[in-house]
């Protein structure tokens, strides 16, 4: 059996962002959960450069990525989510994660990237207070195993 589904309906109803830019950078689809997300109306977003949601000491990085990928036509996170820091309009910052796709012209070129985006804040958290707290545990083990070595070398003395 095949269902037909409307492209434009479905994107639209989809609870992770999806934003789309051509081979320059410029937006050029931004769903609703995008301006949940982001905090920009698909009227402010449209035509605009992807940099309104990449915090600025990242751009440089990103561009260059960007711009090569346009160039070669290959990308590793059509397959690896990637995460990185994000912006929103007001300036806020927090942490996403995202898969890309690569969109071809009638030529086979590159002509831009689609990318399925969602808030991984809370899991960056977590994933940093888990991090922190094994490094806690780490030093209190090591300090515990240099007490035992030393009451050990003092014992072997008397």
């Amino acid at each position: 059996m095949q269902t037909v589904v409307d492209l434009h309906d479905l994107v639209s109803a989809l609870g992770d962002a999806v934003v789309v830019s051509d081979a320059s950078g410029a937006i050029t689809l931004w769903n609703k959960a995008a301006e949940r997300l982001f905090g920009y109306t698909e009227e402010e977003a449209l035509g605009r450069s992807l940099d309104l949601m990449i915090p600025e000491n990242l751009r440089e990085r990103h561009w260059d990525g960007y711009v090569k990928t346009m160039a070669t036509g290959v990308t590793r996170y059509g397959s690896e989510l990637l995460q990185v820091p994000a912006i929103d309009k007001s300036g806020r910052s927090f942490s996403i994660a995202f898969t890309v796709t690569l969109l071809h012209s009638a030529d086979n070129k590159v002509s831009g990237i689609a990318a399925v985006i969602r808030d991984d804040t809370k899991r960056f958290q977590r994933d940093r207070a888990q991090r922190r707290r094994i490094s806690e545990l780490e030093a209190i083990a090591a300090s515990a195993e240099d007490q035992t070595k030393n009451s050990a070398n003092g014992q072997a003395g008397i």
